[in-house]
């Protein structure tokens, strides 16, 4: 009596748990629909070709145009700024905590850094509007109030705990043999540290940094508050941008009538977004096993 109670026990957390798993994928499947559903009925108005060569986004002038490319431009140039500050602050950070830290000191300075995810976007957002910013001109001329370096910068200093703490986990993973078998060569620590420890750990330490810019891509308050709304197909970082995610919170706000081609926009941007992560992710999903696979 007590097997078959067990059992049933057993069945139902088997059948809870198949019913979470479907849920997320459910969720997932919605969302997709949702978008694709939405883009479809875009592109029954705007050819797909003007969509991705027009080099100007005003879907609420009065003379509309619909290219995503000033969008793009603002998207991929704040992203670039956040990845040249966090991936040499991350390794950096890496290195010392693997290979020069003690246990003590890492296990302090580690959970500080995880600090800076906990801290809301739009605090980073102020941040870098009230603060970055008017630092910056000290020493940048012509920079603007709103500027994708400032809002890159910070957005920077946001993704630095992803590369630090995922990178920091794959290095440490990597097994003491090959650090003790290049000391007993006679190489130097920081030898070991950049000439074995870091091309060892290199599918994971890449897969952080790719995770980092999918986290920089689907930033949203950072660049609304900082970056400011002017679609402008530009790389000069020291000019306003609008980014994707910054366009879908200015249409989102509820001027926009409901069912609009203007209103659609918002979801053809969000199938790009959900393009551009999707893509990155995969990568980083396949360099992730690839790393699991080889310390496993």
């Amino acid at each position: 009596m007590n097997k078959s109670v067990l059992k049933i026990k057993e069945k139902l957390i088997e059948g809870l748990l198949f019913s979470c798993s479907l849920l997320s994928v459910f969720t997932t499947g919605a969302i997709i629909f949702v978008l694709l559903s939405e883009t479809i009925g875009f592109f029954k108005e705007v050819p797909i070709v003007s969509f991705l060569t027009d080099t100007q986004w005003t879907p609420l002038f009065t003379e509309k145009h619909f290219g995503i490319l000033p969008l793009l431009s603002g998207t991929v140039l704040t992203t670039l700024i956040a990845i040249l500050v966090a991936v040499p602050l991350g390794l950096i950070s890496v290195v010392y905590l693997s290979e020069y830290a003690s246990r003590k000191v890492r296990n302090t300075v580690k959970p500080m850094m995880e600090i800076l995810a906990a801290v809301p976007t739009v605090v980073y957002g102020y941040f870098a509007l009230l603060f970055i910013t008017p630092f910056l001109k000290k020493f940048v001329p012509g920079l603007s109030g709103f500027s994708s370096l400032s809002a890159g910068f910070v957005m920077g200093i946001m993704i630095i705990p992803l590369v630090s703490s995922l990178s920091e986990d794959a290095m440490h993973a990597v097994p003491m043999g090959l650090r003790e078998g290049a000391y007993a060569l006679g190489s130097h620590k920081i030898q070991v540290a950049l000439k074995i420890v870091l091309p060892a750990a290199l599918s994971g330490v890449t897969a952080a940094i790719i995770l980092a810019i999918s986290r920089a891509i689907g930033e949203t308050m950072i660049v609304a508050i900082a970056a400011g709304q002017q679609p402008t197909l530009t790389f000069n970082p020291l000019v306003p941008v609008e980014t994707i995610t910054a366009y879908i919170v200015q249409i989102s706000l509820g001027d926009t009538p409901h069912g609009t081609l203007e209103y659609r926009t918002i979801f053809v941007c969000g199938m790009t977004l959900f393009i551009l992560t999707f893509m990155l992710n995969v990568v980083r999903f396949r360099l992730k096993k690839r790393f699991q696979e080889i310390y496993e």
